[in-house]
């Protein structure tokens, strides 16, 4: 054999060995993926490190130290959709509110992350802070390590992606734009505009040969748009989200229906089909629900209904649970507060609306049950509400014919010989997930109805979103305390209710305080929703103003603060808003919009 043929097939060789080891190396858009999240957290780790050194230094300006912080807050914007979505604990540490917060075990998580520091940089910096700022870089140092462990070693699948892509745009319309995480420096456009711009990066590693969606001029346009309107005030909310955002999503959920992406689906509040924060099927009613085995059916709504407006629950056989809400006046009975059940003496609190108080993954003023099924127990079996016992009026139920027949209809198990006392509170339970509305106005409009609202109520949209700071509490689209883009907490505040309308001094109801013994929860109360507001008057936990122009006008002066109740914990922020009569009149003509378009009872 000659030397020339030797060569030749030892070539032949090696290239046939090569060919597959290359093939091996290439890596997959989730690999990629998973290798920038790691050098973006490098990159924000190498920023706090700059700022900590900055402040030890002691010799560096207020704008210097300003303006690095800044660029932190840059840099996480640009991993946040990943670092949210695969370890929000750490998040929390990284990013999370400035005040305490309680997870369900009762451990009590004290403010960290760039929110506290902003407000120690904001708008100035004081120097004796300076041991406080160092730990709480520290914590952000600590927090980079985690993200990098679990880039580094956890699987990233590419559903995954693209649920926490379109999860960061809801975030982006959620809390981005109206200031949540940056209430003193406003940064919301721009810091908004590197999080798109992050995605648009993150997606062009899915290769959509036609680009039949143009998802990467829309991820475009929308920054650009950011960063051509920075004047938080001056910003059109209305016009980013349905213009901009709306078409981002729905291009999020085209392009992995057409890439065929394999989804594994989960119970929670937002369905991972919505293509939009508004599609008519966006919402589960069924996320809070105890298990599977809860969730609705025709026959568990109608047996609930039925037991929602016979007072056979009720101690004294003449109170039911329609009595307090009733449903043509939004499902509440238009007082301040109702009677205790057989006496002439006043309910602690004020009765709330039951549309939409599905969606909240805890109840009550005081967020003390985690379920419908929960609420309606506590309330049949509350002395001064019903005063009744669901042990007894299982027994009369199934002595009632009709009822019986309803029960084994809503629940058919095998040789069923009585009731169980769960099986009331589920069907009052599915009753109340049946109250489900997302009709209005307001969601029409943001679905393309372009004549449903009009100019006053777009403005108010807009204030609500931004200067007015109500969507920082009361969050798009359910317009309540549950958190979004995730939807697994709802928040308590303390805002300093008075005590009346005319006496300026703190309601003495301890709210949360009475269940967490933790200070700053003291006259905390849960965040309800704003939809159907109009109709529920009165209004907070003690139905203390009348109209929603007091309920504004409070707001706008600072809250119980801005009407000389001392708070040391309120969450409001103290100063006056200065909203002109006519801001707040458009607010309250916004609030009008969200007026559910409920059934004929």
């Amino acid at each position: 054999m000659q030397k020339s043929t030797c060569i030749s097939i030892v070539l032949i060789v090696v290239v046939a060995f090569m060919v597959p080891s290359c093939s091996q190396k290439k890596l997959t858009p989730e690999k990629t993926i998973a290798k920038t999240l790691l050098a973006q957290t490098d990159s924000f780790a190498t920023i706090c490190d700059q700022l900590a050194a900055a402040i030890e230094n002691g010799s560096t300006s207020i704008e210097q130290l300003q303006n690095i912080f800044l660029q932190a807050r840059l840099a996480y914007k640009k991993f946040e959709w990943a670092a949210e979505y695969f370890d929000p604990a750490t998040s929390r540490l990284v990013n999370g509110p400035p005040v305490q917060e309680v997870e369900a075990s009762g451990q009590v998580l004290e403010p960290a992350g760039l929110q506290v520091i902003e407000s120690h940089l904001f708008p100035t910096y004081d120097s004796a802070k300076k041991k406080e700022l160092i730990g709480q870089l520290s914590i952000l140092k600590a927090g980079c390590e985690k993200y990098k462990t679990h880039f580094a070693n956890i699987d990233i699948f590419d559903w995954q992606v693209f649920d926490a892509a379109k999860l960061e745009v809801f975030r982006i319309m959620t809390l981005g734009i109206v200031g949540f995480d940056n209430p003193l420096t406003l940064k919301s456009t721009q810091e908004s505009a590197a999080s798109l711009e992050s995605l648009k990066i993150v997606l062009a590693y899915y290769n959509d040969s036609d680009n039949t969606g143009g998802l990467a001029e829309k991820l475009d346009a929308a920054a650009k748009y950011l960063s051509d309107h920075p004047d938080f005030n001056a910003f059109d909310r209305m016009d980013f989200i349905t213009a901009y955002c709306n078409p981002i999503t729905a291009g999020i959920t085209d392009l992995e229906n057409k890439l065929q992406i394999h989804v594994i689906r989960y119970n929670r509040l937002l369905n991972q089909d919505a293509k939009t924060l508004f599609d008519t099927n966006a919402i589960n009613v069924n996320a809070y629900a105890p298990d599977h085995s809860s969730f609705i059916t025709n026959e568990k709504i109608i047996l609930g209904k039925a037991l929602f407006s016979d007072p056979i629950l009720s101690g004294n056989g003449k109170r039911s649970c329609q009595s307090c809400h009733q449903p043509e006046k939004a499902f509440t009975d238009g007082l301040a507060k109702n009677n205790i059940i057989d006496k002439n003496e006043l309910l602690p609190r004020n009765t709330p609306t039951l549309i939409n108080a599905a969606l909240q993954p805890s109840l009550f003023y005081d967020l003390r049950v985690n379920s419908l099924e929960e609420q309606s127990h506590t309330v049949v079996q509350s002395q001064n509400e019903m005063h009744g016992s669901l042990v007894l009026s299982v027994k009369k139920l199934w002595l009632d014919k009709k009822y019986r027949q309803m029960f084994v209809t809503a629940f058919p198990y095998e040789d069923k010989n009585a009731i169980d006392t769960f099986e009331v509170m589920n069907a009052i339970g599915s009753y109340i997930r049946s109250l489900v509305y997302f009709n209005s106005r307001f969601d029409e409009y943001m679905r393309g109805a372009k004549t449903a609202m009009n100019g006053d109520e777009i403005n108010g949209f807009n204030l609500f979103m931004g200067k007015a700071k109500c969507a920082t509490c009361h969050y798009l689209p359910l317009f309540n305390g549950t958190f979004p883009p995730r939807f697994v907490k709802i928040e308590s505040e303390v805002i300093g209710v008075p005590v009346s309308a005319t006496v300026n001094r703190i309601d003495p109801d301890q709210g949360r305080f009475d269940i967490v013994h933790v200070e700053s929860f003291r006259h905390a109360f849960k965040t309800p929703t704003v939809r159907n507001a109009e109709r529920t008057a009165p209004y907070m936990h003690n139905g203390v103003f009348a109209t929603l122009n007091e309920v504004v006008d409070f707001y706008n002066k600072g809250g119980g603060a801005g009407l000389g109740i001392k708070l040391d914990d309120q969450t409001l922020p103290a100063d006056s808003l200065r909203l002109t009569a006519k801001e707040q009149h458009d607010i309250v003509a916004f609030i009008g919009s969200l007026n559910s378009k409920l059934p004929a009872e």
